[in-house]
């Protein structure tokens, strides 16, 4: 039991850091070919952070452990609202001023919905996953169209994404960590999805409820570090995009991959339980940052962060189910 947890200590870190590399790299190497800032900050840098959660949930998939997967998504997004968001807020409170984050926090709602009616009747398909997919690739491209309306604006969104891209990168270091990346990635997730298992075996946890509590917290740990980057360099709109743009491609790019990879059934407890307090973070996110004060202030990061605490104490409480 000690020896899982120490293996799945370390391949959480090796998944973060080698996430963090891969995006570096890609991020470094599609600037040196000249593609736009816009592009690279709306797709490499906008779904680098949950790499992890698009990895952890293939490598679950094909070892047969769907509710897994599902759990890495939807705990990931109750955690990235009410766990980041929460802590964020309540070292600094979060403004809201991009017009580009107020057409993106509908647009998560109604990809929230669409995976509600996903796993409505308790079964991830293939055409399913398909489904999402082709909805992924239409989110990108809707989020292209209208960053690329607002950039003539000045949108504080896109300026701060672009500070991120990394600039006088040579290509073969960029390459170097591409790589690096692509080799670490995957050993990182077999061995975070191994010993989680073990773990759960260990406990009596059910596979749904290891991928929303350990596996979930774990790989939104690139969130946590991205948000809090954000706020200390008083970039507010990164801090509340990134895990915007996270939930949307946790639900559309990773759900989809169990689908494709593994159709099954999924827990009821998704739809019984589950996915409504996703649904109402989400819901709980938009009132917050578009009502009157448009920002994010201490007092709701604080409620959002004891709804984390108060969701995840019932999942180790019913850690069976």
């Amino acid at each position: 039991m000690i020896e899982a947890v120490a293996f799945l200590v370390l391949g959480l870190i090796f998944l973060v850091w080698s996430a963090d590399k891969l995006v570096f790299g890609a991020a470094a190497l599609a600037r040196n070919v000249g593609i736009s800032p816009l592009v690279i900050g709306m797709t490499i840098l906008a779904m680098g952070s949950s790499a992890p959660e698009m990895m952890v949930s293939a490598t679950a998939a094909l070892e047969g452990k769907t509710d897994t997967a599902v759990g890495n998504v939807i705990g990931s997004n109750i955690a990235n609202i009410a766990l980041i968001l929460g802590i964020t807020a309540m070292i600094k409170p979060l403004s809201i001023s991009s017009a580009v984050l107020k057409r993106e926090l509908p647009l998560m709602i109604v990809v929230t919905l669409i995976c509600g009616a996903i796993v409505w009747d308790g079964y991830l398909g293939f055409s399913e996953g398909i489904l999402l997919v082709v909805l992924f690739a239409l989110f990108i491209l809707t989020m292209l169209y209208i960053s690329k309306k607002e950039q003539s604006k000045g949108d504080v969104l896109l300026e701060e994404q672009e500070s991120e891209i990394p600039d006088g990168v040579s290509n073969g270091k960029a390459a170097m960590w591409v790589v690096i990346g692509l080799i670490i990635l995957p050993l990182a997730a077999d061995t975070l999805v191994n010993n989680a298992v073990v773990i759960a075996t260990y406990m009596g946890m059910s596979d749904l409820v290891i991928g929303l509590t350990i596996i979930a917290v774990g790989t939104s740990l690139p969130e946590l570090a991205a948000s809090l980057a954000g706020v200390i360099k008083g970039e507010d709109d990164m801090a509340v995009g990134n895990i915007i743009g996270s939930n949307v491609f946790n639900i559309l790019a990773v759900m989809g991959i169990p689908g494709l990879l593994n159709p099954s059934m999924v827990s009821e407890l998704v739809m019984g339980r589950d996915y409504w307090v996703m649904l109402a973070v989400s819901l709980l996110l938009v009132v917050m940052a578009l009502g009157k004060s448009r920002s994010i202030n201490r007092t709701e990061g604080v409620v959002l962060f004891l709804i984390f605490v108060g969701y995840q104490a019932y999942l180790i409480m019913n850690m069976t189910a």
